[in-house]
């Protein structure tokens, strides 16, 4: 039986997505073990020629031909046709460390976890190439056995919710109807959220897998409400999780924090983002209070101050946000560093 799915979404990916396939088979994985579904969203540019002698060479490689519809039905169309007893999701740009995925689906298997999240490595294009021609090694190392719950509270780090580093039992998956929202940039974080709140039986490793490619652009370079807009509703669809009536206070007050420091990075690129003119801004903000109507933030003083302003003066939490990133900030950073270098 196939032990392993891995679901690579491509799409217009040409200068990556050869080293990404390439790495799936340096893993001293039996093909009879595993497969890879490839799921073809609408490429115009040449990414499935540059991997059609891979795919010809592999049988356990399935193609997914489909218009671009995003990420998020790429992914969702994957699982529908995964066999596997687990599911990995990896980018098209990103790459497997060399025979790192045994270990993991060795302890899945094992253990039946619901899920297995593990580490991976940061590197932009220059490390990359140094980091690949040399040898890798890494201890096993502790492994923790822990229910989704304890990993939500206690190893969920809101800006690391990143799909591709762990590996999803199918049944699991298909149990409680878990999917991307279709349509949506960010569609990592209400998943990962969810997932955690819905397991019972997780792993915990720091094993590293993944090598995350590090792009040099800056976050606001390429910020549009269109993408603000899909932040907000990550937003609230991470919100929607806390009304679970099964999760106890500390679980749900862990999700909302979570959407807290969400909402104020959101804030933070779109106040700074020079090309997305005020009235955009305050629609992705009227937008946000509709969707989630009972969005409150009170775990914290400074949770308490934006809470007032965002909900009874918005226009006011507007100006005072982009006065901050514009003016404020700079000084603020300025007097801090003055007052360290004093006191060193």
């Amino acid at each position: 039986m196939t032990q392993l799915s891995i679901i690579v979404p491509v799409y217009n990916v040409e200068k990556y997505i050869r080293p990404c396939i390439e790495s799936i088979f340096r893993q001293g994985l039996d093909d009879a073990d595993f497969e890879v579904i490839i799921v073809n969203d609408g490429s115009k540019d040449r990414s499935m020629e540059t991997i059609a002698d891979i795919i010809a060479t592999h049988s356990n490689i399935t193609v997914i031909n489909q218009e671009n519809q995003g990420l998020s039905v790429a992914r969702n169309n994957g699982i529908e046709a995964a066999k596997g007893k687990y599911i990995q999701f990896l980018d098209s740009d990103d790459l497997l460390i060399d025979d790192t995925l045994p270990y993991l689906i060795n302890k899945a298997i094992s253990s039946k976890a619901d899920l297995v999240v593990a580490d991976f490595i940061k590197l932009d294009q220059e490390q990359i190439a140094q980091f690949t021609n040399q040898p890798f090694n890494q201890l096993e190392g502790l492994i923790r056995e822990m229910s989704g719950r304890e990993l939500l509270l206690h190893h969920l780090n809101p800006h690391y919710c990143h799909v591709w580093r762990a590996l999803y039992r199918r049944k699991f998956l298909n149990y409680y109807k878990i999917r991307f929202v279709p349509g949506i940039c960010y569609e990592d974080i209400p998943f990962t959220h969810h997932c955690y709140v819905k397991a019972h039986r997780c792993l915990r490793t720091h094993w590293q897998f993944v090598i995350y490619r590090k792009r040099r652009e800056s976050i606001t370079d390429n910020f549009t409400v269109k993408k603000a807009m899909d932040y907000g509703e990550a937003i609230a669809n991470t919100w929607a999780l806390s009304r679970d009536k099964y999760l106890d206070e500390a679980e749900k007050l862990k999700i909302r924090d979570d959407a807290f420091v969400s909402f104020s990075l959101l804030f933070y690129v779109l106040t700074t983002s020079k090309h997305i003119s005020r009235k955009e801004k305050m629609s992705v903000l009227k937008m946000i209070k509709k969707s989630v109507p009972d969005l409150r933030f009170k775990n914290s003083l400074k949770q308490c101050i934006v809470d007032f302003f965002y909900r009874r003066m918005p226009n006011t939490y507007m100006t005072l946000r982009i006065f901050y990133a514009n003016y404020l900030q700079d000084v603020c950073w300025a007097i801090g560093d003055f007052v360290r270098n004093k006191r060193n």
